[in-house]
């Protein structure tokens, strides 16, 4: 059997001027058998509330040919309620794409997605590991599939304790309201059974097809190198429980690669295409409003000032190196794992650079955020693309 090639790209969103954005990517999405990324927002068919006027759903009109899968388990599905869930999944639909991770209602969400070509299967099996908890579908409502978390406020003079927890269940102190008069903070710990019921679905849904995908939506947004303990977890229990590859994505900044029992983690590809100039420093009114405070929270949050330079693309400095999963199938199997590397330019359009002076740079960019975060990957250049090694 002939050797495929399945494309998984980052976040992706359009607005206006569709045509000029995709044009560093329509060659490589072209070139692959089978093409997938994570479509961040949801678009409509007819603008509701306060929904920017290039949310359009014919905006997305020059992916249509170029990719056949989508997740939409992003921490945005459900910015615009029912009209932009059901117009999203609805343009999906109509046009052949099929879709993962978003759905009208819990159970459709949590449905894993297929694409058969050439005698192959792809399944794709997609949640969001992230609030906000409003995004989480629910069984008469749509959204994302939720991994679920449980949130905790712990006064400061109890913090020394979050070492040596006691987890007896029937702990007497715990079972009643107790008034604490003294700053709390707060911090988030993983729901056991959510997780346990992520690694049953993910167990089932590798029954159902040659090669698994398992997309997270999670990670430390706009901060660099870091990989938290929970997304190795959850990146492990879905390769224990059959998953031939985990991507992630949502920081919107690349994060390093783990391989683990011989299959790949890409823990986040950053972008693929991204138009975002309501997040720009000199964006000003518009049908998004004035978001001059938000900018101001944003330095606060994350602590660095997007370049004016990047109009479209106000992101961390670091978020213009945009990896691309790339993975070889031969014999319904995974035969390699590969990077195609990306740059995005000041007009805000994503490149692909090869074996060059700017590919070069990526790589190093990529070699270095992964060596920092303790993963255990290695980098090689195979032709104009990157091999991905224990």
């Amino acid at each position: 059997m002939s050797k495929q090639t399945l494309l998984f790209g980052g976040d992706f969103t359009l607005g206006n001027n569709p045509e000029k954005y995709m044009e560093g990517v329509n060659d490589l999405l072209d070139s692959a058998d089978f093409r997938m990324f994570q479509l961040e927002e949801p678009f409509l068919d007819k603008l509701v509330g306060d929904a920017p006027d290039d949310r359009l759903t014919k905006n997305l009109d020059p992916v249509l040919g170029k990719v056949d899968l989508v997740t939409l388990s992003g921490n945005h599905f459900y910015d615009f309620g029912e009209d932009g869930v059901r117009d999203t999944l609805n343009w999906c639909e109509r046009n052949g794409i099929q879709h993962a991770g978003g759905g009208r209602n819990e159970a459709e969400a949590r449905k894993p997605a297929f694409v058969e070509k050439g005698g192959v299967k792809i399944g794709v099996i997609a949640f969001c590991a992230l609030g906000p908890t409003r995004q989480f579908a629910r069984e008469n409502r749509g959204g994302v599939a939720p991994l679920m978390f449980k949130r905790a406020y712990i006064p400061f003079s109890e913090l020394d304790q979050m070492d040596a927890p006691r987890l007896e269940y029937d702990l007497w102190e715990v079972k009643h309201p107790k008034h604490i008069d003294e700053d709390c903070k707060a911090f988030n710990f993983i729901d056991v059974a959510s997780y346990l019921q992520y690694a049953e679905e993910v167990y089932a849904a590798k029954q159902q097809c040659d090669i698994l995908i398992a997309y997270l939506h999670k990670g430390f947004v706009h901060q660099p190198v870091i990989v938290d303990a929970y997304e190795k977890f959850l990146s492990h229990l879905a390769i224990d429980n059959g998953a031939d590859v985990v991507i992630g994505t949502h920081s919107h900044i690349a994060h390093g690669i783990e391989m683990y029992k011989g299959k790949a983690i890409y823990h986040c590809l950053n972008n693929l295409v991204f138009y975002a100039p309501q997040l720009s420093p000199n964006f000003g009114k518009s049908a998004y409003g004035g978001n001059a405070e938000w900018v101001k929270k944003r330095v606060e949050r994350f602590g660095f000032i997007p370049d004016p330079d990047y109009p479209t693309y106000p992101f961390h400095p670091d978020s213009v190196y945009c990896p691309v999963a790339k993975l070889i199938i031969e014999d319904k199997k995974i035969s390699a794992y590969k990077m195609v590397l990306m740059k995005v330019e000041k007009n805000g359009v994503a490149y692909v650079h090869g074996h060059t002076e700017t590919g070069q740079e990526v790589f190093d960019y990529m070699k270095k955020i992964t060596e920092e975060a303790g993963l255990n990957a290695k980098f090689s250049w195979d032709g104009d693309d990157v091999l991905i090694t224990e």
